[in-house]
Parts: C-alpha cells; sequence; structure tokens
C-alpha cells in the first residue's frame, strides 16, 4: 500500500524501509494492484517539484492492456481523451510488445492525477491488465525486483537536486 498506515492492516510502504532509516513518505502513489518505481522521502520541496503539475515532471509507465493496439492505432492515443477532470493527452505513447489477447504498451504523462493511465486506457477501449511505472523524472525503475528498496545513487541524487535548481 502507498500510504503510511492502513486501517484493514495490511502491508504499508514504509514497512520496506531497513530500520534505523530516519522517517520518510512516499512522493506519489501507485494503485494497490500497480507496481513499480516509487521515491520515498523527506524531503517536502522535492516532493513538491516531483508532484505540482506545473513543473511537468515525466512519469513514464508500462501498460499491459485488453486486445491489440497496432501502429496505425498510435495517433488516436498520442491525440488524448477527455476524462470527468479534464483531458488526458500523454506526451508520449509507444507500442513494446503484443501478446494474444493483450499488447504492452509505454505511456508517458507529466501530471499524475488519480488512476490517469487506466482511466486514459479505458476510455480508449484497452483497460489495463497490469501497470507498472518504470520511470519517474530522472529516476528509473532499472531492475530492482518487485517489493525491494535502495538508496538512490550520487548520480541520481544529482539529477533529483537538478530539478529543485535548475541551474546548478
Amino acid at each position: 500500500m502507498t500510504s503510511l498506515r492502513d486501517p484493514e492492516g495490511r502491508r504499508v510502504v514504509t514497512d520496506l524501509v531497513p530500520a534505523g532509516t530516519p522517517r520518510v513518505f512516499p512522493v506519489g502513489r501507485l494503485d494497490y494492484d500497480a507496481e513499480g518505481l516509487l521515491l520515498l522521502t523527506n524531503d517536502g520541496l522535492l516532493a513538491n517539484r516531483l508532484l505540482h503539475p506545473r513543473y511537468e515532471i515525466p512519469r513514464v509507465y508500462e501498460a499491459e492492456v485488453e486486445r491489440h493496439v497496432g501502429p496505425r492505432d498510435l495517433e488516436r492515443w498520442r491525440r488524448g481523451v477527455t476524462l470527468p477532470d479534464g483531458p488526458a493527452v500523454p506526451s508520449a505513447v509507444r507500442i513494446l510488445s503484443h501478446g494474444k489477447a493483450s499488447t504492452w504498451l509505454s505511456v508517458t504523462f507529466r501530471e499524475g492525477r488519480y488512476r490517469e493511465v487506466k482511466r486514459y486506457c479505458k476510455a480508449l477501449g484497452h483497460p489495463v491488465m497490469r501497470l507498472r511505472r518504470v520511470q519517474f523524472g530522472p529516476l528509473r525503475l532499472g531492475t530492482l525486483p518487485l517489493g525491494r528498496t535502495r538508496a538512490l545513487t550520487g548520480a541520481e541524487l544529482e539529477q533529483v537536486r537538478n530539478l529543485l535548481d535548475p541551474g546548478r
């Protein structure tokens, strides 16, 4: 759960943090049935910079959607759709692979609205079967296994700090 506590007693994301680590909180969230990159920090300024829509920090997702999406369909996907809370227009969409009855897509959004990827795909007639965030701003998930954590590297810390002070 991308929460600091769960009334149903399920494990929460901070349960994955090693004992003795300073108190941290998740930057953004992932739905219970989604997986992928989630940054934990104690830096409120950084969290705001990553989350506020005005900064347009890209979030890249890999989504397995129902049915076949072909190259000719991509123009429609790139135009976006209107959801009840406004337009949802990705900054990038590309096909990664096809299964028998599904397609894996890479979808990039620069907001972070509530279940945006799932609602967007469903509006296009291709409900999401599986969803993982593979990039958030300059940070990439890489090969980190599900349920594991790691500290940022020095290079990643520098990239994140550059978000706070782009002129550095």
